[in-house]
């Protein structure tokens, strides 16, 4: 009787530590996408619709030891969109980052900025616009 009692449990405790594994992360859409890493953060301007500049974001990425890899690109605007998100940005343009370098604090650091902005239109609503 004891040992059914302990292999509920186990399972019991199993399942919950296997909870958040098996949830899906909602998948997110975003109003544009750079393809190649996966979040709204391009090495460009954006021309084809109208925007306002919420402001310069910046970002680091440091490397765990010396023997890390260094930061890829997906991972670098990556972080550089979770900023640009917190300010309630819709896209990073001109994003820019340098080699990773060594400093007192970190085996090696890659810093990034680029500029947040908030689209003020849609791009049909600017498109079927009068010019004048």
């Amino acid at each position: 009787m004891k040992i059914l009692k302990y292999t509920a449990v186990a399972v019991l405790v199993t399942l919950a530590a296997a909870q958040p594994s098996l949830a899906k992360k909602p998948h997110r859409t975003y109003v544009v996408m750079n393809e190649e890493v996966g979040v709204p953060v391009f090495p460009h301007d954006i021309t084809d619709r109208p925007y306002q500049v919420i402001g310069e974001v910046t970002a680091g990425v440091r490397k765990a030891t010396i023997f890390s890899k260094e930061a890829s690109q997906k991972k670098v605007y990556r972080e550089l969109w979770e900023r640009a998100e917190k300010l309630g940005a819709d896209a990073v343009i001109n994003a820019t980052y340098g080699d990773s370098h060594m400093s007192a604090m970190s085996w090696g650091k890659t810093n990034a900025r680029g500029t947040a902005i908030r689209f003020t239109a849609t791009p049909a609503a600017a498109a079927s616009s009068p010019a004048n």
